[in-house]
């Protein structure tokens, strides 16, 4: 296991913000508007938390014209989520 990169994926899904953008993009990919809307959050702050994800791995881009819209690339965070809204029904 490389025990670096596992941290690092786990250091970025460490704020609710951005396990909410994993789990918004776990629905499918979706553009940098899309995201911040959705989370009623501000733009820029969206931004910073979405290059938090790129920079670890757990998400990548393509460019779409002038829209850049955003997948999950790392589909153990999928996984990750999963598991976490399991343990929530159990003991929530």
């Amino acid at each position: 296991m490389d025990y670096q990169k596992v941290s690092e994926t786990l250091k970025a899904l460490s704020h609710p913000t951005r396990l909410q953008i994993v789990e918004y993009l776990s629905e499918g990919k979706k553009c940098v508007k899309e995201i911040w809307e959705e989370l009623r959050i501000p733009q820029p702050t969206a931004s910073q938390h979405i290059n938090v994800l790129k920079n670890a791995g757990v998400i990548c881009y393509k460019k779409e014209g002038v829209r850049t819209c955003y997948r999950i690339k790392d589909e153990r965070v999928i996984r990750i989520l999963k598991i976490l809204k399991e343990e929530e029904r159990k003991n929530g």
